[in-house]
Order: structure tokens, then C-alpha cells, then sequence
């Protein structure tokens, strides 16, 4: 069936040959290729890795960031209530002694108003008793 000849060892040696060129021609720089490839993709995995580490860091020190001012700004909200509370009562306080004041100047004003005019109908009353007499008595007898 085989014939062993010189064209066995012949064969054997251009495999070995082929094997050797396509070794060195194709499959190294393949081989290569993919290497740098894996390497390039577990480097970029490892540096999304750090990244998303970082990025996580980052988002807990803003999330502390946000309340800590949400709380300052809560504490500011209260204050300002409060000083507008104290204001408002302050203000109040003073129109209610304003407002007391100017009644009771207005009762002085009333009565002083009122104590005139009784006297100047006390004046009127005795006037005119005076002229009711003299009409009924006569001039001569009322003086």
C-alpha cells in the first residue's frame, strides 16, 4: 500500500518546513495579536473597574455633600422663621402699643371736647334761663 521511498522523508520535510513558515508568517502574529488583544481588553476591564470604583466614591461623597447642605439649608429655613416669627410679634406688639396710644389721646381728645361743650352749653343754659326770666319776670327784677 505505502511506499516508503525517498518521497516519504521528502513529504516529512516539506510539513515540517510548511509548519516552520506558516508558524512564523501567520500563526506568531496571530497569536501575538491576541495576546495584545486580551491584554488591551483585561487592562481596559481593570481600568473600568478603578473608574467605576471611583465614580461610586465620588457619588457617596456628593450624596454626603447634598444632605449635609439640605440640613444646613433646613437649619437656615428654621432661623429665618423664626426671625421673621420674633419680627412679626415685635411689629405687631408695637402697632397694638402704637394703636393703644392713639385711643387713648383720642378719648383725652373726646373728652376735652366734651367738657367744652358742656361748658359752653352750661354757658347757652344760663343764657338763656336769664333771657326765660327777664321775658317772664321782666328786666327790672332779674339782675
Amino acid at each position: 500500500m505505502f511506499d516508503f521511498d525517498a518521497t516519504l522523508p521528502l513529504m516529512a520535510v516539506q510539513f515540517l518546513i510548511l509548519m516552520f513558515l506558516l508558524n512564523q508568517i501567520f500563526y506568531k502574529p496571530l497569536n501575538n495579536a491576541l495576546d495584545e488583544r486580551a491584554d488591551y481588553i483585561r487592562k481596559n476591564q481593570t481600568e473600568a473597574r478603578e473608574r467605576l470604583s471611583e465614580a461610586k466614591e465620588l457619588a457617596s461623597q456628593y450624596e454626603k455633600q447634598l444632605a449635609e447642605a439640605r440640613k444646613e439649608s433646613l437649619q437656615i429655613i428654621a432661623a429665618a422663621k423664626a426671625e421673621a416669627k420674633k419680627i412679626a410679634e415685635e411689629q405687631i406688639a408695637e402697632a397694638q402699643k402704637e394703636a393703644q396710644a392713639k385711643r387713648e389721646e383720642a378719648a383725652k381728645e373726646i373728652d376735652a371736647q366734651k367738657q367744652a361743650a358742656m361748658q359752653s352749653l352750661e354757658q347757652q343754659v344760663d343764657v338763656l334761663s336769664r333771657q326765660i326770666l327777664e321775658k317772664l319776670l321782666g328786666p327790672e327784677l332779674v339782675k
